[in-house]
């Protein structure tokens, strides 16, 4: 159907190119330890001398002031990398979430809906990869969306508890636990209990009458068990910054930590999280220039029950009530000086409900593609319509675990491993009828007696259907570290099988909905230290990503009983080569690295939004083959005189190697740029820190990028800068550095749109391959947050 980039004999040459490597590889090695054990052994102790004066013993010098301001750290691995640390996760607003925070990394483009990150109207793209792209894994347990594969960072942990968030832009480890991440991985890693009994509080007040608290609780060693712990919880609120809305969030972590012996830990983390938050209305392009940040781009502040268009743009229909509970316990036991085990067990519970306003008709409506006999009974009727708030739930349930062995000896670092995930997946969409005054009673749509109907006593839904996902996935590497680690060469291979079994039980020709994928994912990556300071790297990795669980399945018009979408029954995976080759520098005072980066896709999948029955789903479209090419270039200084500059940049150029299929005919996008990939983008940030008076200066830069496949509507690019200062007191009796902080985000007030939302094929009509007229659709935006200040008052104790 799609012209391929990317072909089965093409794979088979890559597995076959990866063990010719591996054998030459080996042979060199056998070569290098015929090396006089002498000269062999001198070299290594002065490599290990060299690597203790430059890094450790110039960190610890500077206690703890990170490189950049903590937005770099050197890295010595075979992919590129990008990481921030506490220096600078503790000195932006609170409230950031993990994509916020990595939004200065090269390749990352955020798109945020208000200043204060509550808002789930936020997406991520990676080198134009985009966010159902990405892998999220907390303390090794993966956060991904068990159904479409997205993230939500504003559910994934408070700021306060990160150590580091890592972005790997091209692959993730071998032995990750996503499936998705054609994209990349962001990894993100708690602080260590204390091992001190004590805490940390925070209160935080700024614009939109937001406020927060924070407050963790540290057990330090717990007797003589040496087992430590910390729980913390907070709570914040904010009104919606454009348009009528009030979001809340209550949010715990915790963390149990035991270590023992020479490099022994086992650790029990979890996160909880419950928020209920207000739709940001997400506009074309036509009503961003005609109403910007105002107008119809906003819901309706009071409830018109006499006029059911705008009766069901009344805010409150539109309020969406989210829980998750992560948890997870990862394990790492030294068996001896050549056998390790890394080990965790991990479960994943979900609710959410995304809600819409819509109506209903009394008589003439359908479940699924059956009429429904008789009339129903909903309230507050005009002309025999109804303004009902259409509940788009997810019940979801995912548990699984990982097993990795080790063995090391000589130069091979060997690894052996298991992942096993199991998913259970229930969606359904059914409708509460609005009552006089515009309210839908049970936000979280979990009590039945509440929602329509039928006269037969039976709910009336709009979807209905139960997944069950199953994951196996068995890898095998050899890390190997030649001539006194001057050379590293990574080889792996990952095969994984995916099966997924489900029912779709609305009335209609669909009942049974099965995908089987299996796909050997073979890797390579090499790391060339040219002296103490300079290294080469090369990594090629290939990742396949299966269809989200809404592309099973039909689902159907509750008005007229026809199909909206149509089950695929033949799904085909995305499927990627990436290719990296970089050069990093980590001197004693400059850090920065370059990579040229290639990927070449077939089946792309995008995600993009959807308007079904009234609630907006997240789906996904077949943009066929892709080829992606870029730099990403970042550098930072070590601090000097307590100032820490860090840049960073990337240029794209992804383009579409496929026409599109619509209908019976085809877009004609080959060639075509493709959609939320900016080929310019450019940030850097300015760090001062004295150990009391603080501040951090960032500015961004995202050029322009298209929003349809045929290039005939962009978005126009934009600059944002953010500013944070504060003061750290001295300790004084039990307080532990009292610090006050200011933050200010997008400080020139820029009115802009963040990110495309919904791409589509074309805006315009456009004539097809074949010489049909393909109607055009316009794509959507979100606009972003405009100008916040923050104040926080917070201590250690």
């Amino acid at each position: 159907m799609f012209g391929k980039t990317v072909s089965r004999s093409r794979k088979t040459n890559i597995l076959a190119g990866v063990s010719a490597l591996s054998m030459l590889v080996s042979v060199t090695a056998q070569a290098a330890e015929k090396v006089s054990p002498k000269t062999s052994k001198a070299r290594s102790v002065e490599a290990a001398h060299v690597e203790q004066v430059t890094v450790e013993g110039f960190a610890d010098r500077n206690e703890g002031h990170q490189p950049g301001g903590g937005l770099i750290h050197p890295q010595s691995g075979v992919k590129s990398v990008s990481t921030v640390g506490q220096d600078y996760i503790m000195k932006q607003a609170p409230m950031a979430t993990a994509f916020q925070l990595v939004s200065l990394l090269p390749g990352a483009n955020v798109s945020t809906s208000d200043p204060m990150g509550f808002s789930p109207n936020t997406d991520i793209t990676v080198r134009g990869l985009s966010n159902d792209s990405i892998g999220y894994v907390l303390e090794g347990m993966p956060l991904n969306d068990v159904s479409a594969y997205s993230g939500t960072p504003s559910q994934f942990a408070d700021s306060e508890n990160y150590q580091e968030i890592a972005l790997a832009q091209g692959s993730a480890d071998l032995n990750s636990p996503v499936l998705n991440a054609v994209g990349g991985l962001i990894n993100m890693t708690f602080r260590d209990p204390a091992q001190k009994a004590g805490g940390y509080a925070a209160v935080s007040y700024g614009s939109y009458n937001t406020n927060r608290e924070f407050l963790r609780l540290d057990t330090g060693d717990i007797g003589h068990s040496g087992v430590r712990g910390f729980i913390s919880y907070s709570h914040g609120a904010t009104d919606n910054w454009r348009g009528p809305g009030r979001d809340k969030k209550q949010h715990v972590d915790f963390k149990l930590l035991k270590e023992w012996g020479e490099g022994s830990r086992a650790a029990l983390v979890g996160s909880f999280n419950t928020t209920i938050t207000s739709w940001y209305p997400e506009p074309t392009m036509a009503t961003w220039k005609s109403d910007g940040i105002g107008g119809q781009n906003n819901l309706l502040a009071h409830y018109d029950a006499q006029n059911a268009e705008n009766g069901v743009n009344y805010w409150r229909l539109w309020r969406d009530g989210e829980r998750t509970l992560y948890g997870g316990a990862p394990v790492h036991v030294r068996l001896n000086a050549h056998w390790s085990v890394d080990a965790e067990a991990y479960a994943q519970m979900a609710y959410g409900n995304w809600p819409g306003g819509s109506t209903l008709s009394e008589t003439g409506v359908y479940q699924g593609t059956q009429p429904v006999p008789g009339t129903l009974n909903l309230s507050n009727t005009v002309d025999g319509v109804g303004v009902v708030r259409a509940d788009y739930t997810q019940r979801s349930y995912r548990s699984g675990f990982t097993t990795t062995v080790h063995y090391k000896r000589g130069w091979n670092d060997v690894l052996l491993g298991y992942w096993y995930d199991y998913g259970d997946d229930n969606q359904q969409q059914p409708f509460t009828s609005v009552q006089a005054n515009g309210v839908a009673p049970d936000i979280w749509a979990e009590k039945a007696s509440y929602v329509v109907h039928m006269p037969n006593g039976q709910a009336l839904l709009g979807d209905s259907f139960h997944t069950i996902s199953q994951t196996n996935a068995l890898f095998v590497g050899d890390h190997m570290s030649l001539w006194g680690d001057r050379l590293a060469v990574d080889v792996g291979l990952k095969a994984v099988m995916m099966r997924r079994f489900g029912t779709n039980s609305m009335p209609g020709p669909q009942y049974h909905a099965i995908s089987n994928s299996f796909e050997p994912l073979p890797r390579l990556g090499v790391r060339w230290r040219i002296d103490n300071a300079n290294q080469l790297f090369m990594n090629v990795a290939t990742n396949f990503r299966a269809p989200t669980e809404s592309a099973l399945y039909n689902s159907y018009d509750p008005g007229s009983g026809s199909v909206l979408t149509q089950g695929a029954t033949h799904v085909q995976n995305e499927y990627s080569i990436s290719e990296e080759l970089g050069y990093r520098r980590t001197g004693r005072w400059f850090i920065g690295s370059l990579t040229l980066f290639n990927y070449n896709f077939t089946n792309r999948q995008i995600q993009t939004q959807a308007v079904q029955n009234g609630s907006v789903i997240n789906t996904t479209l077949n943009a066929g083959g892709q080829t992606t090419r870029g730099v990403d270039v970042e550098m930072g200084l070590r601090p000097w005189h307590h100032l820490a500059p860090y840049v960073s940049g990337e240029y794209l150029n992804a383009t579409v190697d496929s026409n599109i299929v619509a209908g019976d005919d085809y877009v004609p996008t080959r060639g075509k740029r493709a959609v939320r990939s900016p080929t310019l983008q450019a940030a850097a940030g300015l760090t001062y820190d004295d150990g009391h008076i603080f501040g951090v200066a960032t500015v961004r830069y995202t050029g322009h990028q298209y929003a349809t496949f045929m290039n005939d509507e962009r978005m126009p690019d934009h600059t944002t800068g953010d500013l944070a200062i504060g003061y750290r007191f001295s300790d004084h009796l039990h307080l532990q550095q009292p610090t006050l902080r200011m933050n200010f985000m997008n400080i020139t007030n820029q009115h802009y749109l963040s990110g495309v939302a919904s791409p589509t094929l074309n805006a315009k009509d456009v004539t097809g391959v074949s010489g049909t007229t393909i109607s055009g659709s316009a794509p959507s935006y979100f606009i972003g947050g405009g100008f916040a200040a923050l104040f926080t008052a917070s201590t250690g104790f």
